[in-house]
């Protein structure tokens, strides 16, 4: 397939949506990004105007990673500004081919987030052909997002390309609903198992069932006060849940095991080992065990870079519920923020759809940043 970049956004944003890409199948979809930049920048991948020739007013340089798609400027500006969106989906639910409802774009990752790879894509067009940029910019598209985090097409790209991810700024075009959200939450998700003694459950007294056991687990997690903390104007609320209860053998059968998972979402201040020792707090005389951790992202509001992009958009940054890939560059020591078109509260619904005027207006508010 091609993709014409010289469409509207809106209409760039429904081609997209019509090539199926759920993760681990983006790879029709990455060809077709890859060939559209290569012609946008003059990069027939020849090497003509590729890698390191894609100086001068115009030009890009374009990697092909995976199914990933990377491409820069290269015009020695003194500060560069990252743009990065994934190009992969959740599962369709039979919201595909797309379809306009008047002012809304329905289908299968139209929030999430293949509006903000659309905006993404009409700059690198513009930068391509020579539109004179305020900051040299990278934009990679990348993989497998929606899945486990092994998979993640940005950890395999830090692992094999790290100079690529170098930036004053990154902004991740996850969906926002247009508004600026700084950081994110950190997550520790741990397992707690309660023990006790099979029997049969016609003779309950010989046995010591391991899930009444987990009532004072459930107790304390009920009545738990999660913090709420502010962070350059940014108020960030915690929380201790339990997500998943699973004990029992059999209907006549006493347990002897329970296990619950507890998720843990913590402000950016704690990193997480001092999450894990605060749930181990919480949950003091309770057998722990680890699942799976990830450290948040401070908002990075003072970086100049990250100050003139909230001055571009007139907006007052929020906190990030959630975890994002900002968290991965922060961790590289590149501030970031999440801002894109698409409606976070719609994303992986059957109804997904985007407000083509949100779509507009991140396109408008990014070429203000990032061209001149």
């Amino acid at each position: 397939m091609k993709l014409d970049l010289a469409l509207s956004v809106g209409d760039l944003t429904r081609a997209l949506v019509d090539v199926p890409s759920v993760s681990g199948d983006e790879a029709t979809l990455a060809t077709a990004v890859e060939k559209a930049l290569r012609a946008a920048g003059g990069d027939d991948g020849s090497g003509a105007g590729g890698a390191g020739g894609a100086g001068g007013a115009g030009g890009l340089e374009v990697l092909r990673d995976g199914d990933a798609v990377l491409a820069r400027t290269n015009r020695g500006l003194p500060s560069r500004v990252l743009l990065a969106g994934h190009l992969d989906t959740v599962p369709v639910a039979a919201n595909l081919p797309s379809r306009l409802d008047g002012t809304r774009l329905y289908g299968c990752g139209t929030s999430d987030m293949k509006a903000g790879v659309a905006v993404m894509l009409r700059l690198a067009a513009a930068a391509g052909a020579g539109a004179a940029t305020q900051h040299d910019v990278t934009w990679v598209f990348y993989d497998n997002e929606e899945v486990a985090a092994e998979r993640n097409g940005l950890r395999r790209i830090t692992a094999g390309h790290r100079d690529w991810l170098q930036a004053d700024l990154a902004i991740l075009m996850e969906p926002t609903g247009g508004e600026i959200e700084a950081g994110c939450q950190g997550t520790v998700r741990v397992v707690a198992t309660t023990r006790g003694r099979r029997a049969h459950s016609a003779r309950s007294w010989l046995g010591d069932n391991a899930i009444h056991r987990a009532g004072e687990l459930l107790t304390r997690l009920a009545a738990y006060q999660p913090r709420a903390v502010t962070l350059d104007g940014c108020t960030y609320r915690e929380g201790l849940s339990a997500v998943r209860i699973d004990g029992g053998v059999a209907g006549n059968v006493i347990p002897d095991e329970c296990r619950i998972t507890v998720n843990f979402r913590f402000a950016p201040d704690r990193d997480v080992p001092a999450a894990l020792d605060h749930v181990a707090q919480v949950l003091d005389g309770f057998e722990l065990s680890v699942e799976d951790s990830a450290r948040g992202a401070l908002p990075g509001l003072s970086a100049p870079a990250a100050a003139a992009f909230i001055a571009a958009t007139a907006r007052t940054p929020a906190a990030k519920f959630g975890w994002t890939d900002v968290a991965r560059f922060a961790e590289l020591g590149i501030p970031a923020l999440n801002y894109g078109p698409g409606d976070p509260n719609l994303a992986h619904t059957r109804d997904e759809y985007v407000e083509l005027a949100l779509i507009d207006e991140a396109e408008r508010v990014l070429r203000s940043y990032l061209l001149s």
